[in-house]
């Protein structure tokens, strides 16, 4: 029973906090409006999270997570050519900013992971660590740099500010997707 209330507890969390960040900035939203949205003990969020930054990590993977996971494992499951990888990144996110709902969790995204909000992640595909090694003739720090630039550019174009005002046709996402092929197979100048 005291299990049942508590995951009902951490999902009235987390619906609460997708309510209010989805009509407000990040830094806007407080801990407290969320229990209180939620209903929820003042200290529920740290109690079910460990912390805001962390309520949200969960929050995006939980939404977004799903998206990525089969199709990347899929894709990533022998070796494959970088284009294919990006093009499992890109689908989603063209499919969500076709969508009123999917345009506001893109701007969530935006707002945590480009204002560099530290996150706990705990999917696979939400963790750089996992990236790092589908670029194999890279160094392990050239390749973090390379998928940290790329997810920032896909996510600024996709949800950044005046995203919902850009229009991303099919021209622009094949664009992108050819800029972000580029500069992650780009031979190394790293030296070695």
């Amino acid at each position: 029973m005291a299990e049942k209330l508590s995951t009902g507890t951490r999902v009235r969390l987390l619906a609460a906090a997708e309510r209010l960040l989805l009509t407000e900035r990040y830094d806007d939203v407080s801990v407290r409006a969320i229990c209180a949205e939620a209903g929820a003990n003042p200290a529920a969020v740290h109690y079910h999270f460990g912390s805001k930054d962390a309520l949200v990590a969960a929050l995006l993977e939980d939404r977004l997570g799903p998206l990525w996971a089969d199709r990347l494992s899929a894709v990533t499951a022998g070796r494959v050519p970088v284009a294919d990888v990006v093009d499992a990144v890109l689908e989603p996110f063209v499919a969500l900013v076709d969508d009123p709902v999917g345009r506001l969790h893109l701007r969530l995204l935006a707002q945590f992971v480009l204002g560099r909000h530290p996150a706990l992640w705990s999917q696979r595909w939400f963790q750089m660590t996992s990236w790092v090694g589908l670029l194999p003739e890279l160094s392990e720090g050239d390749s973090r740099r390379r998928w940290e630039l790329a997810f920032d550019l896909i996510i600024m174009r996709f949800g950044g500010a005046g995203a919902q005002e850009r229009e991303m046709s099919r021209a622009a996402v094949a664009a992108l997707r050819e800029f972000v092929v580029a500069g992650l197979t780009a031979p190394s100048k790293e030296k070695k």
